[in-house]
């Protein structure tokens, strides 16, 4: 008989019980116990033997040891930013954060000491390390987003031709055409007297509308009557942000018990559908023509989406990408870019309103660049597509706007070796490092003066000595957004045709930043906007 067991038994009131079965009683609690022992007492060892790898790292005070920093770093909200604001302001090069008591989290926010990570190749270093919200990916699936490894390596030497500039060109036609609609919108909203808008919905709207004829070749004419496609994009949106903030939702057994995950799995299978219906229609023209007829009447005036240039890529072996991976490929790119990008459009708009200055050299440029031509040479976008380099302040602008207001503010991964920073300290292999965009932004020993607008940072004799991980709004290193020229010139179409025909006023009510999947504003991100009627800011089709 086991020590204490006649004691054991008395305390569970197991005396009525045969030997037999009150022995099995105190066996099992014996057992339980002993796991429940192991468990704490591995948990202690674990927790030491972390403190000790990190103890190296300073860290801001803690909220409390079960619950590290969670409160201050996970409310996405003005005063988070703020938080992380003083805390990169103390610490300058790297600290540590604490999820909960057991996962430490080293960030950081200096060129210098993102450079070790970011030089780590595509290949080992996972870009996305989100522990249970992996689980919010269904939509766009194992696309390059978070794909690794080899079929990593595979699809960005595949993808990487459809960002091509040849391909980029013939957008800024559709850029202008989604533009054109949503100032349409606008003129009408402001001669019914409804001069205050909220931006950011406007443009997010706007960019959808351009990413389908981008990625499809399809007008749903979303910006003025409701599509179903982009309302579950918009909808997987809101559900996935409320997700990322919600703990207990990060497991997909509890969250598909939800009317939310319910709304999820139904918003997801209409856009795998969509997109998958358009594969395969344009897979049925390229067998029906074959490759080189399809190329050929590409080329007579249709535009080559990204399906098409996925449908043709082929690898150094002649292998193709699946129907899966198209349509995860597509999907990435439509959840990816069309947030990220009316996030950049919004807050540029934001501190052009703040910085009227600024906004009066940007239309004045704007103006000179188009003086001369004809109305129908913009409305067919010849003169933005040709030009778009020949807009250098306006550039400066947005990349200002850009490092004051990232649309992505982090970026996290997971280290599969060692890490050796410049001072010698070691990040362990395994452990969750940040990228932290918004801190290395805001940083007073890598931009002085960090939260002051000014464009001028951006010129040419500034940028010369700039450190090239000190602005990465699209990320850094091999695993940088592959989408990124798309962005910048759908941004500087759309900035430049809004600030030619509107003046654009800020609002009485300061914009609360919120920080979730990417940058927004609390509760929208208004603006007043006006139609230009002065003759001298409109004319710009008079010859010099």
């Amino acid at each position: 008989m086991l020590p204490g067991s006649k004691w054991l038994s008395h305390q569970l009131g197991l005396e009525g019980l045969s030997p037999a079965v009150s022995s099995g009683i105190i066996l099992c609690f014996w057992a339980l116990s002993t796991w429940i022992l192991a468990q704490v007492s591995s948990s202690v060892y674990r927790y030491y033997t972390i403190c000790q790898y990190f103890r190296c790292f300073p860290q801001p005070p803690l909220q409390n040891w079960f619950v590290g920093h969670l409160g201050m770093v996970t409310r996405h909200r003005e005063e988070s930013l703020k938080y992380i604001i003083s805390t990169v302001a103390t610490f300058r090069e790297a600290f540590l954060i604490w999820r909960g008591p057991f996962q430490p989290v080293v960030s950081l926010c200096h060129p210098d000491y993102i450079r070790p990570v970011t030089s780590a190749s595509g290949q080992s270093s996972v870009r996305l390390d989100l522990g249970s919200s992996n689980s919010f990916l269904p939509l766009p699936g194992d696309g390059l987003l978070v794909s690794e490894g080899d079929k990593w390596s595979q699809h960005w030497c595949l993808l990487a031709p459809a960002f091509h500039f040849d391909i980029l060109k013939p957008y800024v036609k559709i850029f202008n055409q989604s533009t054109d609609i949503m100032h349409a919108k606008w003129r009408h909203l402001c001669a019914e007297g409804s001069t205050y808008l909220d931006v950011f919905d406007h443009i997010s709207l706007m960019t959808l509308d351009s990413l389908q004829k981008c990625i499809f070749s399809h007008d749903s004419n979303c910006q003025e009557k409701p599509s179903p496609y982009i309302s579950s994009i918009l909808e997987l949106s809101v559900l996935i942000t409320k997700r990322f903030n919600r703990f207990l939702q990060h497991w997909d057994s509890l969250y598909f018990l939800t009317e939310e995950g319910r709304l999820f799995s139904e918003a997801c299978r209409l856009v795998h559908d969509s997109t998958n219906n358009v594969i395969q229609a344009r897979k049925k023209v390229l067998a029906e023509q074959g490759p080189e007829a399809f190329l050929k009447n590409k080329g007579k005036g249709k535009t080559m989406d990204f399906i098409d240039v996925l449908l043709l890529a082929k690898d150094e072996n002649g292998k193709s990408l699946s129907d899966k991976e198209i349509q995860e490929e597509a999907n990435t790119f439509m959840f990816e870019g069309h947030d990220t990008t009316a996030s950049g459009i919004s807050w540029a708009l934001y501190n052009l309103a703040h910085h009227q200055e600024h906004q009066d050299r940007c239309h004045q440029e704007i103006q000179e660049l188009l003086r001369g031509h004809q109305p129908e040479e913009i409305e067919c976008s010849s003169v933005l597509r040709d030009d778009l380099s020949q807009m250098p302040f306006l550039t400066m602008c947005i990349k200002e706007s850009m490092r004051l207001h990232p649309p992505v503010t982090i970026v996290v991964r997971k280290c599969t070796k060692d890490i050796q920073l410049p001072d010698s300290r070691i990040i362990p292999k395994g452990s969750v490092c940040l990228i932290h965009i918004f801190g290395t932004h805001h940083n007073p020993a890598v931009w002085p003066n960090p939260e002051v607008y000014d464009p001028y940072r951006f010129d040419a004799q500034n940028t010369q000595k700039m450190s090239p991980l000190a602005f990465m709004p699209f990320s850094a290193g091999p695993r940088n957004c592959i989408g990124q020229n798309f962005a910048m010139s759908e941004m500087k179409v759309v900035l430049a045709l809004t600030l030619l025909r509107f003046h654009v006023l800020p609002h009485e009510k300061p914009a609360q930043r919120k920080a979730d999947l990417i940058l927004r504003a609390e509760d929208g991100l208004w603006r007043k906007v006006e139609p230009l009627q002065d003759p001298s800011r409109t004319s710009i089709y008079t010859q010099t």
